[in-house]
């Protein structure tokens, strides 16, 4: 009898591709990794997880390698742990007849664009918004909304290219950025030029129709965005969680969403929740982990199960409160030494440290979710406690870093 695969499209750098084996693993599947360039996830060598190297941006290759799959295996399911590639998991899902996202639905909402219309159609709470494809639309969309607003590119991901403008000068400087060769665009140029929603940030993390919980986040300075922390559940009144329950259900109607993970960013507002991003995908991490310790719901595990037909389960085991801080250089230069994760790791209540770089690494900040260093996440049965098990640990971890040398020094 054929082994059961589960081919995953791409995986993940930082956010949670190794999860995925892993996961497929315990559930007794093979996991097949299709990647244009495998050797860049060092955990598939480590788990010892099979790699193909494929055009993952061509459709036609990906059926023909999936077929051939078939051939020895029994393709039980088709995922990806990327949010670029899901909208070609979907149509893999189809051609095979697998469970799967809608692929027309995925592509919609991945255009910020396109996404903010159907929630405005639909009487979704949005910050205004105006569709820019040049520095003089930028300009004119800007004083019709009034600054401060935030330039993002139409289709991206991880916060790179956004920035909040607070004058014209910011907003020239940005648009420049964007348009004149710095950005790496993912489509054919496109800037959102959006209010800037103020007040605190949460995330709606859901599978399917079901909200599973909210995320409290955190950002550093501005102009960036750049989350420094996430308190999985957010600590809000029975009220406030019920609006941002019924505004996420009404985001997946209007987007025609509603299968498989997802999460949706809102802004608190003196007008209540106001969404400022519906994403269709699982969270990246530490999110997923966050969820697991504070609730004992592994959602990984419990999408893999979606993909393959199996009946999932995302009833609560327990209830604590779990947190992460993402660990953010505040200079550029090259990084001399970094050190103490043993130290933090092993503070009672912490769940998890993990350092991305390695000394002699040069540091260069983005404004973006590249920015990140490291992360450490705690759990434990109450927010103080969770929030005191942190700092003791961020505390215990240090680097130094060495700034670049001046021009003519």
């Amino acid at each position: 009898m054929a082994r059961r695969a589960l081919v995953l499209v791409e995986g993940h750098t930082r956010g949670p591709g190794l999860l995925y084996v892993q996961a497929a693993q315990r559930l007794g599947l093979v996991p097949i990794t299709l990647s244009a360039d495998p050797a860049q996830y060092d955990y598939l060598a480590a788990e010892s997880s099979e790699a193909i190297r494929v055009d993952t941006d061509n459709l036609d290759a990906l059926i023909r390698e999936c077929s051939r799959l078939g051939a020895t295996y029994d393709i039980a399911g088709i995922t990806s742990a990327a949010q670029s590639f899901y909208a070609t998991v979907g149509k893999l899902c189809q051609h095979f007849d697998l469970p799967g996202p809608n692929a027309a639905s995925i592509e919609r909402c991945c255009d910020k664009f396109a996404q903010r219309q159907l929630l405005a159609e639909a009487g979704v709470p949005i910050p205004a918004y105006r569709m820019a494809e040049n520095a003089t639309d930028v300009e004119s969309s800007a004083v019709e909304i009034g600054l401060p607003v935030i330039l993002k590119p139409v289709v991206g991901l991880g916060s790179r290219g956004v920035r909040l403008c607070r004058n014209p000068d910011e907003l020239a400087e940005h648009t420049n950025h964007l348009l004149g060769g710095k950005h790496i665009w993912r489509s054919s140029p496109g800037i959102l030029v959006e209010e800037f929603a103020q007040g605190p940030h949460y995330i709606a993390q859901i599978m399917g129709n079901e909200v599973i919980g909210i995320t409290a986040a955190d950002f550093g300075p501005p102009p960036y965005f750049v989350f420094r922390g996430v308190t999985f559940p957010a600590l809000l009144t029975d009220e406030e969680h019920k609006r941002i329950v019924d505004v996420s259900l009404r985001c997946l109607r209007a987007l025609g969403l509603g299968w498989g993970p997802m999460n949706i960013e809102f802004r608190w507002t003196k007008l209540g929740p106001v969404v400022i991003e519906v994403n269709p995908r699982l969270a990246g991490a530490p999110d997923p982990q966050l969820v697991q310790l504070a609730y004992g719901v592994d959602l990984i595990t419990e999408h893999i199960k979606l993909v393959i037909g199996d009946e999932w389960n995302l009833r609560r085991r327990h209830s604590q409160t779990a947190a992460a801080r993402l660990l953010v250089p505040d200079r550029d230069g090259t990084l001399d030494w970094i050190g103490g994760e043993s130290r933090a790791a092993a503070i009672p209540g912490v769940a998890e440290v993990k350092l991305y770089v390695e000394p002699k690494t040069p540091i260069v900040r983005k404004g973006d979710i590249r920015d990140y260093i490291g992360h450490v996440v705690a759990a434990s049965p109450n927010f103080a406690r969770t929030e005191a098990i942190l700092q003791r640990a961020v505390d215990s971890i240090d680097w130094s870093i060495t700034p670049f040398p001046t021009l003519g020094k």
